[in-house]
């Protein structure tokens, strides 16, 4: 059997010799609009790997359309670098493409130099809290010739294709859209004339850059906003795209502004397969499916069930850009997946900071984190088995040294065992998984259920210590805090401890949302119970939904700040944020825990004082460093590094990153 993932497919003239395809992602790696080598490495090591099409992009059209960490396209002065990054991607096998945009009612006016954005209408933006200005017939006009001028740019610099964003709330999605276009001329009111934009702009591309050259949309399959476009509206757009002279359509979901998450691990793998389905049955060109599809046994699945006749794997490929060759050669168990939690790449976006991956220290880093072999091989020990420790342990492998690695506890993982336990956050285990493989391919020698102590050192006769050994709980020293039903979210999280029907949590940071989501969701139904509910029409789909959402324990979360879950990624928290909401979890902020007493807390905000009744209470009060093994160190005089939560409570990025660094540095 012929394997669908690597079938070669036409887009127009060109043949693209898999069906992965790497769709544009704001990287934050353009200078000033201008090609960087960072970003060529960063691409170029994309298609080493074995991507089939890799779209670079968004890519500006003028000067209103983007900002300067963008590619530029609206200038000839941005054709030679980008002729260099069209040529390092197509050396090394993958075809290339440019995704052109324009980010309308998106973009800032600090990046426009204290101008208005502009839009079909002047409707609010709450991305961005700002209103953008109307835009003239003229300026409409305009803009349209400003998205053929860079096509054209894009086909000169040697590219293979060129895509046009249709979606995400950008500038032709809002003319699209009847949520924000309110005109009332020949580019407002019906759908015929809100989709006029669009399609001329699709026709001026075309007629640039000939017949013959491959043009792409990517459109939205639903906007996800009230009131906005629907599946049925964007399936006739794909249809009238098709007949404007689109040879493939890339189908995305959702706008920046949407309710529904779309990139993060609460979303299942490939389940937005359906919008994509939803288009390839009313059209007659390839079409892409987007969005959570992290593993090639999904990509291939969907490929094979007729969702889509290629997959859009885009954080995928940041986390590890030979995930195509692995998959090919039947390496499936090499491959690093992305674990879906957007710290260091969808959020660094909003830092407007260059994107990064918590699971792969060099992305966005191809040229200086590259693995050099050690001058002199040593042997090191890593103590601590969670992401710090494992980062680090799998750098000085590669760097060529010999590594012991010892986790006092049953399993590795350490904090990532922790964060996958609430519902929705299950994904985080992969990493363990991977790089537990990676471990072994990289002869690291693991001990678990193993005390690193001077006794232990002594035996093994080392060169260098690694200090990755995190964090233990933090005592909550108020009244009551050693009473029998005050437990930590530690034991919460594993089940080792019974909890009461109402809860308070002590400690608004990730730990304590993160335990208030598995508490809350106590008595709630399974995905696979409410997918049998509706298929067998057993219930009201409004029942269904408060099954799934109405747990049996009432949750109270109590933080001393005036913002919960500081220390969470932005994407991440957001979509925390609207979990706890639904499963009915009260939050207490700006508000300090006094006392606990036998059925209640005592907290006092401003100066009140207040009791809420607990039958449990959880210490969720953040952590300190586990770093006693320093001491010993010093003393033997033997050379070391602390890392992770060892060094001081770290996100899982940081312990990540910082493991990877001290590994790279012995």
């Amino acid at each position: 059997m012929k394997d669908p993932l690597f079938q070669p497919i036409k887009l127009n003239q060109i043949e693209v010799s898999n069906r992965i395809y790497m769709p544009a992602m704001h990287l934050n790696m353009a200078s000033d609009y201008k090609i960087t080598p960072r970003l060529i490495e960063f691409y170029a090591e994309r298609a080493r790997g074995g991507a089939g099409m890799i779209c670079v992009g968004y890519a500006t059209v003028d000067e209103n359309s983007g900002m300067p960490l963008c590619i530029g396209a609206h200038s000839d002065e941005f054709i030679p670098g980008l002729r260099l990054l069209a040529g390092e991607i197509k050396k090394w096998g993958a075809k290339s493409a440019v995704q052109l945009n324009h980010s309308g009612r998106y973009n800032f006016s600090f990046f426009l130099g204290g101008r208005d954005a502009v839009a079909p209408s002047a409707v609010y933006s709450r991305l961005t809290k700002e209103t953008p200005r109307e835009m003239t017939i003229s300026e409409i006009k305009e803009v349209i010739g400003n998205f053929a001028r860079a096509a054209k740019r894009v086909k000169e610099a040697g590219f293979d294709a060129v895509e046009i964003l249709h979606g995400t709330g950008y500038l032709i999605s809002s003319f699209l859209s009847p949520l924000t276009n309110k005109r009332n001329d020949e580019y407002g009111g019906s759908f015929e004339n809100r989709i006029k934009f669009g399609l001329e702009v699709t026709r001026a591309v075309r007629e640039t850059v000939g017949k013959d050259f491959p043009v792409i949309a990517r459109i939205n399959g639903n906007e996800f906003m009230e009131g906005g476009s629907n599946r049925e509206d964007l399936q006739k757009y794909a249809i009238q795209l098709e007949e404007n002279g689109v040879d493939a359509i890339c189908v995305n979901v959702g706008w920046h502004e949407s309710p529904v998450p779309q990139i993060i691990a609460s979303v299942p793998e490939g389940a937005f397969g359906y919008l994509a389905r939803g288009i390839k049955e009313k059209v007659h060109i390839p079409v892409i499916a987007s969005h959570r599809i992290n593993d090639p046994a999904v990509a291939r699945k969907m490929i094979s069930d007729g969702l889509c006749d290629m997959v859009a794997m885009g954080r995928s490929l940041i986390t590890d850009p030979y995930l195509p060759q692995k998959a090919k050669n039947g390496e499936e168990d090499k491959i690093i997946h992305c674990i879906a939690c957007a710290q260091a790449c969808f959020d660094n976006v909003f830092k407007l900071k260059p994107i990064e991956c918590v699971c792969n220290p060099v992305a966005g880093y191809e040229i200086e984190r590259k693995i050099q072999k050690a001058k002199e091989k040593k042997r090191v020990l890593v103590a601590g088995g969670g992401p710090a420790g494992i980062s680090a342990a799998i750098a000085l492998s590669k760097r060529g040294h010999e590594v012991i690695l010892c986790e006092k506890s049953v399993n590795l993982g350490g904090q990532f065992n922790l964060a996958s336990i609430p519902p929705g956050r299950e994904e985080l285990r992969r990493f363990v998984e991977d790089f537990e493989l990676e471990l072994k391919r990289n002869g690291v020698k693991v001990y678990t259920e193993t005390i690193v102590d001077e006794e232990l050192i002594r035996k093994i006769e080392l060169d260098f210590v690694i200090i990755a050994t995190g964090s233990r709980p933090a005592k909550l020293e108020i009244e009551g805090h050693d009473l029998p039903h005050v437990i930590n979210a530690k034991d919460a999280l594993q089940g080792r401890v019974d909890i009461g029907k109402e809860v308070v949590i002590i400690g608004g940071g990730a730990v304590g949302l993160e335990t208030a989501l598995f508490v809350a969701s106590s008595g709630t139904i399974s995905a696979e119970t409410v997918k049998f509910l509706l298929i067998n029409g057993a219930e009201k789909a409004e029942d269904i939904v408060e099954f799934a959402t109405k747990g049996t324990r009432k949750v109270t979360v109590v933080e001393m700040t005036a913002k919960a879950g500081k220390d969470i990624g932005r994407t991440t928290r957001w979509a925390i944020m609207q979990q706890l909401d639904k499963l009915g979890v009260k939050q207490r902020l700006a508000t300090k825990a006094v006392q606990i007493k036998e059925s209640a807390v005592v907290v006092e905000f401003g100066k009140k004082q207040e009791e809420i009744p607990a039958d449990t209470v959880i210490i969720a009060a953040g952590a300190v460093p586990e770093n006693g093994l320093e001491e010993t160190c010093r003393k033997m005089n033997l050379p070391y590094i602390v890392v992770g939560d060892s060094r001081k409570p770290a996100t899982l990025y940081e312990a990540v990153h910082q493991g990877y660094l001290a590994g790279m540095g012995v």
